[in-house]
This record gives structure tokens, sequence and C-alpha cells, in this order.
């Protein structure tokens, strides 16, 4: 009897080192091996996206499989890179003449900042004040932390030389990126073939199970978020271009970017807006960004449910710890990747792919509770 104790000590311990040494690799290891593998990490992606027209001109048109990997590789890297190019140079184009505007938007939100602590003054009138202080405080530290901000972004920064030096690299990533790419498509039954034959088939089976969760989630949920990101682009820049903001589309970009995160939203940024423009007495413009507002609101209510489903599978405060964990880990991107990386670890869970490490904490704290008493 204590011999079987002591043995499934000894399996609770493994199953707990496992678990550590994966999250540890997962987390610390992974992202590392990914980011020096970069062009085939885009190449495997690139050939994910392009094996299923190899597939159909392979079966249907009867295209040998090298020729038509090699064809489509082509057409998707071309249509890749003429979406990219034509959305760089539209925001390239709006970025130099918002740097050009710069110091006379740094004049007028001076004014506007104090025009503003003066309205916000002459509201808190009847407060008492202690608390007119606070309020004058906070007006001021936050035109001193916009201004800063604005005065710091320096265009005369010169990024030339150091884009120069990385165009010969860049051609090498992308040549060994569309090499990759072809021979992931051209011996992709080969490649799975072998592993298959090599790994154990309960690391198969862990590693499909895994993989599809991944793909799932990562693959569904940008794929879903990124369509109603575009939406919300245009209904704002039409928006905006209609109240007459300049640099509609850097800040219809800006606010959508904030949308793709569940906590955030269009929310964060049109009503403090909106509500600012009310107190300067702009009241068109400060309709106009609830009416936008509103608009954005109705139309990711009718989108989300038919391309996210009800919900992304956990509950809002599960996803504010994920976009915190994700946050403290990558910054700004783990708060991206942190959202489908916890739908993945709770699919997991409810596949009862961490039962054993959950059974075996309950023992120990049984046995614990057991010891303690006399």
């Amino acid at each position: 009897m204590q011999e079987s104790k002591l043995l499934t000590y000894i399996k609770i311990l493994l199953n707990l080192i496992f678990i550590i040494l994966l999250g540890f690799f997962t987390f610390f290891v992974l992202p590392k091996i990914l980011r020096f593998f970069t062009p085939f990490v885009i190449g495997w992606i690139v050939a994910m996206i392009a094996n299923p027209l190899v597939r159909f001109l392979e079966n249907k048109v009867k295209i040998l499989r090298k020729h038509s990997s090699a064809i489509i590789i082509v057409v998707v890297i071309a249509a890749i890179v003429a979406a990219i190019y034509a959305v760089i140079s539209f925001i390239v184009r709006e970025t130099t003449q918002l740097m050009k505007e710069l110091p006379m938007i740094l004049e007028q939100t001076e004014k506007q900042m104090n025009e503003f602590s003066q309205k916000i003054q002459e509201m808190s009138g009847v407060l008492p004040q202690n608390l007119q202080n606070i309020v004058d405080n906070m007006i001021l530290s936050i035109g001193n932390s916009i201004n800063k901000f604005i005065t710091e972004l320096d265009p005369s920064v010169g990024t030339a030389g150091a884009f120069a030096q990385g165009v010969a690299e860049g051609f090498l990533l992308i040549i060994v990126t569309v090499l990759s790419a072809y021979f992931f498509i051209v011996d992709r039954d080969k490649i799975l073939g072998g592993l298959k034959k090599s790994l154990p088939e309960s690391v198969i089976n862990g590693f499909s199970v895994i993989y599809d969760n991944f793909k799932t989630a990562f693959g569904g949920y940008f794929k879903a978020q990124f369509k109603i990101m575009l939406v919300m682009i245009a209904i704002m820049f039409v928006g905006f271009e209609i109240l007459n903001i300049g640099f509609s589309f850097l800040i219809a970009l800006g606010i959508a970017f904030l949308d793709f995160l569940p906590v955030l939203g269009t929310g964060a940024i049109l009503w403090p807006w909106a509500l600012f423009d009310m107190i300067m007495g702009n009241y068109f413009r400060a309709i106009g960004l609830v009416v936008i507002y509103l608009i954005c609101q109705v139309v990711k209510q009718i989108l989300q449910p038919k391309m996210v489903g009800d919900s992304i599978g956990i509950s809002p405060l599960a996803t504010l710890v994920f976009m915190y964990i994700g946050y403290r880990f990558g910054g700004v991107l783990g708060i991206i990747i942190g959202i489908p990386i916890g739908m993945v670890i709770v699919n997991l869970y409810r596949l009862g792919m961490f039962d054993r490490i959950i059974r075996g904490f309950r023992i120990i704290i049984h046995d614990i509770n057991e010891f303690r008493k006399f």
C-alpha cells in the first residue's frame, strides 16, 4: 500500500514537471525559435493558404503538384504584396501630411486644452475648493501629457539608413520564404508521413488536438475579427469624412485597432472625444461621433455572432485575465494573442487535457488533510 501511494506521488510529480516544462517551452523557448525561423514560419502559413488551391488544380485540372505549387505561390505572394503596398502607401501619404502639419496641430491642441480647462473651471465653480483643485490639476496633467506626446514626435528622425541597410536582408528573407513555401507544399505529404513514422502515436494524437484548437482559435478568431475591423474602419472613415475630420483614415485605423481588443472597443475613444466636443461647444461633431459609435456597435452586433459566434468561448473576466497576462509577457502583441491562447487553454481544459494534473492535486490535498487529522 505504501509503495502504491509512493508510485502515485511519483506519477503526479512527473506530470507536474512535464506541464511546467511544456509551459516554459511554449511561452519562453518556442517564441524565440519561431522568431529565428520567421521565413519558414511565414512560408508554412503561405503553404497552408495555397494548399487547397494546389489540391484543386492537381485533382481537377490535372496539373502536376510541383508546377501548380509554383503558380499558386506566385499568385498568393503577389496578391499579399499588392495589398500591403496599397495600404502602406496610403498610410505613408497620410503620415507624411500629418508630420508636415504637426507644428500647427500642436499649437491648436494647446489652445483647445486651455479653452477646455477654462470650460471645466467655469462648470466646476459650484464645487468645493479642494475638488476644484483636483479637477484643475487633472486637466493640466492631461494637457501636458498630450503636448509632450506630440512634441516628442520628431518628423526629422531619419530611418533611411536603417532601411537601406536592411534591404539585402529583406530580399534574402523573401527568397527563403518563397522557397520554403514551395517545398512545404510539394513535400507536404512526405513531411507529414515522416513525422508520423518518427513520433509515437500518443504524441501525434496530442499534437493533433492542440494543433486543431490553435488553428480554430487563431485562424477563426483572427479571420473574423479582421473582417469586422475592416468594416469598422470603413464606417468610421466615411463618418469622419462627413464630419470633415482631418487624417480620417489614420484615426479610423487606430480606433479600429483598439476595437480589435474585446475590453476596449471604439467607445474608449469616441465617447471621451464626443464629451470633449460637447464641452467645447462643437455639438454637431459631438452628435456625429455618437452616431458613428452607435452605427459601429449595431453593425458589430450583427456581424459578430455570424463570424465569431455568440461569444469567444471564455468569460469576460477570463478574457481580461488572459489579456493582462499577455500584456505582461508580450506587451501590445501579447494582448492581441492572449485571447486566442486563452481560448485554446479553455478548450483543452474542456477536452480533459488537464484532468491528470487536477486529479493529482486533489489526491495530494486529500492526503495532506488526512495527515493533519489527529
